[in-house]
């Protein structure tokens, strides 16, 4: 059989096609790049630290991350945030996906965490791989000192690990925060030992914690800078993140009378009980809480902007949960920008 021989033309049509079939798809590839941002934020993601210390602890973290890092001042100025607090609250912006700083107010200084504390807590408490183990309740879990935040847990209780991390996530419950620090480090100072040896692996240089709780002392601290290292690397977790977006939750367990105990836990973030609303395209996916006397009211948050992409906030020392929310929310308005 012959072959068959093509027109000139008929080659041209050919090219034409081929060209267009290529241009069709560089468009469709184009269009699906453009789409990624308006993704809701999946729970579960890779995000790159930000990290700056000056000490050579920092600087070997700092180089073995190598492009990942970004720099901040321990002072970022932005002519669009103006906080309502005194000098006594820091506050900081991360821009996750730019690693960029976009402020900072006193991230390096030193300040007490209070119950965001309770993030180091947590960290270590799904690490350990015992969400499936049961907890009975001692006295050591419950020895607290007098208005402690707790879930209600008595001596001889049963309690999952997992029902235990939602009390310390959802309610910041202190007793929740003991059992778990001695049922995973066999002790609350081993517990503690690991929480510090932790955070030193995290890069946090300026952090230092006494007990899992975040109760006043004044060897327990950190920075606000810290404070964000550690809920960037909690948020990492499927399980941490489903549950700090939790408002209301039902923590079941068994009562040391054998019987089936429940307890309705609410959030002590307002963003998720609906007590206080974010700026509008701004969706608050959870973080975490604190309040001391001497820590002043705290909060450390993820959100994502109406492209879905991921910001860290931290607000500490606010003179009062109005102020908090104030301030927080003149952090998130920064998420939209016009």
């Amino acid at each position: 059989m012959k072959g068959i021989k093509l027109t000139r033309k008929s080659k041209i049509r050919i090219l034409l096609a081929a060209v267009i079939a290529i241009l069709v798809l560089i468009a469709a590839v184009l269009l699906a790049s453009s789409l990624v941002g308006s993704v809701k934020l999946p729970m579960k993601y890779q995000n790159s630290l930000v990290y700056h210390s000056p000490d050579q602890a920092a600087m070997q973290t700092r180089d073995s991350l190598a492009s990942a890092l970004c720099v901040g001042d321990n002072n970022v100025y932005n002519d669009q945030i103006e906080l309502t607090g005194t000098d006594k609250e820091h506050a900081a912006l991360f821009d996750l996906d730019g690693k960029k700083v976009l402020f900072a107010r006193g991230m390096y200084d030193r300040i007490y965490p209070a119950s965001i504390t309770k993030i180091m807590t947590a960290i270590l408490a799904l690490k350990s791989g015992k969400m499936g183990d049961v907890v009975t309740i001692n006295w050591q879990d419950v020895d607290l000192e007098a208005g402690s935040q707790v879930v209600g847990l008595r001596i001889g209780d049963k309690v999952k690990m997992t029902e235990l991390l939602h009390g310390l996530l959802v309610h910041s419950g202190n007793d929740c925060a003991q059992a778990i620090a001695r049922h995973v480090g066999g002790s609350q100072q081993k517990f503690v030992d690991m929480m510090n040896e932790e955070a030193q692996q995290l890069g946090c240089t300026g952090t230092h914690f006494v007990n899992p709780t975040g109760l006043h002392n004044e060897n327990h601290y950190t920075t606000v800078y810290d404070i964000y290292l550690m809920l960037n690397q909690a948020v990492k977790d499927s399980e941490f993140s489903t549950i700090m977006q939790v408002g209301v939750y039902d923590m079941t367990y068994t009562g040391a009378d054998g019987s089936e105990k429940h307890v309705n836990l609410d959030a002590t973030d307002q963003f998720l009980t609906g007590e206080s609303d974010p700026p509008k395209n701004v969706t608050v996916l959870g973080g975490k809480t604190g309040t001391t006397d001497a820590a002043g009211h705290c909060l450390a948050i993820l959100s994502q902007n109406a492209y879905g992409q991921p910001y860290i906030s931290v607000v500490v020392g606010a003179a009062s949960v109005e102020g908090l929310y104030t301030d927080m929310n003149r952090l998130l308005s920064q998420l939209n920008p016009s």
